[in-house]
């Protein structure tokens, strides 16, 4: 066998081939290709959705280890926070039964004291339970919707609060959902009055604040304000009724350069509550019932010095002396 005739070609296991670049650029096409083909028409999802179901017992036999462990943990760290809560309510159940009875023999004081003023009753307020559903994505208001609308008797203007105090407004009326502005809106203010002084003020909504706050306007540098006294509503409006809080004093600052102090308070309410109360307007309650008539007594002197007597029929005679 002479040397030209040796074959002198490599085998079948060390051919080259196409060069690395040209195998990187194909199947980095390729793999652009499935991507775009993927995104476009969805051809992966039933392989997905086929590895997905045949994963689902090896991923919940693996988890399991994890969730037993999770589990005991929790139930122990479950107990004792069940324990605390339950010692918390019940404590909190005697002081709250303790403040009704106050607030019952205080109510009972005021409407004895109040008959013998003679001061007008005061009126009861009809309230209406709601849900918050969302917040409003507007950046520039602060805005809660409600789930219930016109078509639950809700109208505008209505104050809302919450088992603190005044939360807002209803500002808009659709017929089946509302929208609530927050006293810390820009566009709100409210009148109030500072429990421990008596003096009547207005506090303006202050969202610059973190979280939103309100703010004391037009009050002079020496005006009697203190931080920590209560603000309620002081009823002057006819929207909000009297006596339900509003906010306490937080911040003070008083400037001898300054027409007027600077004033911050803390809503008393939380937005982040999902149960809230829509009440009625102060303005829309009905009169109270006139007082009844006081009958005349025997031998009672008018002003111009004649008695007054009653006649046989039941009527008093304001002539007295006059001929039949």
């Amino acid at each position: 066998m002479t040397l030209e005739s040796i074959d002198h070609t490599p085998p079948p296991f060390f051919r080259q081939g196409a060069s690395a670049l040209s195998k990187v650029a194909f199947f980095g096409l390729l793999a652009v290709l499935l991507m775009v083909s993927d995104e476009r028409f969805k051809i992966t999802n039933p392989m997905r959705a086929a590895l997905a179901t045949a994963m689902t017992p090896l991923q919940w036999l693996v988890l399991q280890p994890l969730h037993a462990a999770g589990y005991v943990g929790s139930y122990f760290t479950s107990l004792q926070e069940a324990r605390a809560l339950a010692a918390q309510s019940e404590k909190k159940l005697t002081l709250d039964t303790l403040k009704q009875q106050k607030v019952e023999q205080l109510q009972l004081e005021n409407d004895q004291l109040r008959k013998l003023l003679e001061l007008r009753p005061r009126l009861p307020v009809s309230a209406q339970a709601v849900q918050v559903l969302y917040e409003t994505p507007d950046p520039y208001s602060q805005r809660l919707v409600i789930d219930k609308g016109a078509t639950n008797g809700i109208t505008a203007g209505s104050p809302v609060i919450d088992g603190s105090g005044i939360l807002g407004q209803v500002t808009r009326v659709y017929p089946w959902v509302s929208e609530i502005t927050l006293l810390t809106d820009r566009d709100q203010s409210i009148p109030v009055m500072n429990t421990r002084t008596g003096e009547r003020h207005v506090a303006f909504g202050n969202p610059g604040h973190v979280g939103g706050d309100l703010e004391l306007r037009f009050v002079p540098p020496g005006a009697d304000v203190q931080v920590g006294d209560l603000l309620t509503t002081s009823g002057i409006d006819g929207v909000y009724p009297a006596g339900l809080h509003v906010a306490t004093i937080s911040h003070i600052e008083r400037r001898t350069d300054a027409a007027f102090a600077r004033i911050q308070a803390d809503p008393v309410a939380h937005k982040l509550g999902r149960h809230l109360l829509v009440l009625q307007q102060a303005k829309d309650l009905p009169p109270p019932p006139p007082d009844a008539p006081t009958k005349p007594q025997r031998g009672k002197k008018q002003s111009s010095g004649k008695e007054v007597l009653p006649r046989s029929d039941g009527n008093s005679n304001d002539n007295a002396g006059a001929p039949p």
